[in-house]
């Protein structure tokens, strides 16, 4: 239904129709995504505008598409802004690991320079008790 960033610019997709039974009307769709899922999202929509108009049996097909748009935006919506919620914890946990790495390598390096202090001491010792 809509290009995959995935696909080379330039590069055909192979194209599929799929019929879709919505609301009692039939929808004829060229799309490049797989004819199952397509299906699914007809079936989807299908039952939303059943579900609304049972709930309220005066509105027309029209105004129930229309309520159905909006529910499908708003989780849309609220999907894309926890997309970039969950991003933004990633690249601080990310951060933070790059952090605690350099810590850790800041850390070595003393235990290192202290490690080859005390060697010193210690052949500095050595050498005082044989003198």
């Amino acid at each position: 239904m809509y290009i995959s960033k995935f696909q080379e610019k330039g590069e055909k997709m192979e194209k599929n129709r799929v019929e879709l039974r919505i609301y009692g009307n039939t929808y004829s769709i060229l799309t490049e995504d797989d004819p199952e899922y397509v299906e699914e999202l007809g079936e989807l929509i299908n039952k939303e505008m059943h579900s609304i108009s049972n709930e309220s049996p005066t509105l027309s097909q029209t105004q129930c598409a229309v309520l159905v748009a909006l529910d499908r935006a708003d989780a849309c919506k609220k999907a894309n802004s926890e997309a970039i919620n969950l991003r933004a914890q990633i690249k601080d946990y990310i951060e933070d690991a790059a952090r605690a790495k350099l810590e850790v390598d800041v850390a070595r390096r003393e235990i290192e320079r202290l490690n080859r202090e005390i060697s010193t001491l210690r052949n500095k010792l050595a050498q005082t008790n044989i003198d």
